[in-house]
Parts: structure tokens; C-alpha cells; sequence
């Protein structure tokens, strides 16, 4: 038991230790004003609208995203140096990356970067919170307004054809249950049920 007890504790340091990734982004006006992803090295990852959000999404990234994401923070020296271009440019919400392994906690916040790899990783941060916000939008209507279904459904549809998507497979319940539930718009119920042929086909391809 006491050996049990000492593996168990130890593996609890490892996953302590282990790297996550923190974004945030503040930008009074906008809809939504704030929002932050925190993520794991394993691609668990949660999505909130506020700081105290009672409601965070979670859900998790696939490993070549996972990987690529921590790739570019590498190349940014795991966010130790200035990314700020200090050019006089539009406001485009204050951005905060964060990286926090162990005791080691290094962050850095720019309005707008001349760095390559800085503009890719907002990119893909980005690429979350549409994917999140278009989530909610979709919960929300299958919820309580059954006719907005089918609208929600195009606008997921079209952001998923631009590769604006992250981590599809958290949409599948959702759209199930549209497919599947003939009080939905007979549009939308094809609509959904496409969507999900196409998430699942692009999860298991086919074996050549």
C-alpha cells in the first residue's frame, strides 16, 4: 500500500508539472468582451467568457494540434520575450500568453505582433473561440429555438468549410440529436446529419 501510495503521489507531481498554456484576450465593446482557453498538454482544454465563468466549455484538441500549438511556443521561448510591435495601430484587444509549468510561469500581452509565429498562435487561439462561440450558438437554438437550428447550423457549416473549426468531434451529440429529431427543420435535420457524416469520415477515413 505504501508503495501504491508513493507512485500515486509522484505521478500527481508529474501531472502537475506538466505544461499548459493559457490564453486570453480583454476587448471592451466586443462581443465577447473577454475570453480565455487554459491547455493541457494531453489537449484537454477549457473555454470561458468570463473570469469567474460559471458555465466554461470543455472539451479537448487533437494531438497534431496540441503539438503544433506547443511547437510555436517554443519558438517563442515559451513567451519570455516582448511581442508587442509598438506600432500605432488600432486597438485589437489586449492578448495575453501565458505558460506555466511547475514553478515557472512566464507571460506576455501585445495588442499587435510583427512576429510570425506570435500572429500564427493567436491565429489558432482564435480558430478556438470561434469554434466555442459557434458551439454555444448551436446549444442554445437546438435548446430553445428549434426555427434558428438550421441558421446556427450554416454559420458552423461555412467556418468549418474555411478550416475554422477545432476539435469537431464535441459538436457530434448536437448534431445527432438535430438529425435524429423531426421537430427540427426537415433542412436543418439533412444539414446536420451531413455535418456529421463529414466529422466522422474525417476522424475514421476509410482503410485504402
Amino acid at each position: 500500500m505504501k508503495t501504491l501510495a508513493l507512485f500515486a503521489f509522484a505521478c500527481g507531481i508529474g501531472f502537475a508539472d506538466a505544461p499548459r498554456i493559457l490564453y486570453s484576450k480583454s476587448f471592451p465593446g466586443s462581443v465577447p468582451a473577454f475570453v480565455s482557453i487554459s491547455l493541457e498538454q494531453d489537449g484537454s482544454a477549457v473555454y470561458k467568457e468570463a473570469v469567474n465563468d460559471d458555465y466554461p466549455l470543455k472539451f479537448k484538441l487533437e494531438p497534431q494540434d496540441v503539438a503544433e500549438i506547443f511547437r510555436l511556443a517554443a519558438k517563442l521561448d515559451r513567451f519570455t520575450r516582448k511581442l508587442e510591435s509598438d506600432l500605432k495601430v488600432a486597438n485589437m484587444g489586449m492578448k495575453s500568453l501565458r505558460w506555466e509549468e511547475g514553478a515557472v510561469n512566464n507571460e506576455v500581452k501585445f495588442n499587435y505582433s510583427l512576429d510570425e509565429d506570435a500572429k500564427i498562435i493567436a491565429d489558432w487561439f482564435e480558430k478556438i473561440v470561434e469554434t466555442e462561440q459557434h458551439f454555444i450558438r448551436l446549444e442554445r437554438t437546438v435548446k430553445y429555438d428549434k426555427l434558428g437550428v438550421n441558421q446556427s447550423l450554416l454559420y458552423f457549416d461555412s467556418s468549418h468549410q474555411k478550416n475554422r473549426i477545432v476539435a469537431p468531434e464535441q459538436f457530434l451529440p448536437l448534431l445527432d440529436r438535430v438529425a435524429r429529431n423531426e421537430s427540427y427543420l426537415h433542412m436543418a435535420r439533412e444539414r446536420a446529419a451531413r455535418l456529421a457524416d463529414t466529422i466522422r469520415a474525417r476522424k475514421n477515413p476509410p482503410s485504402p
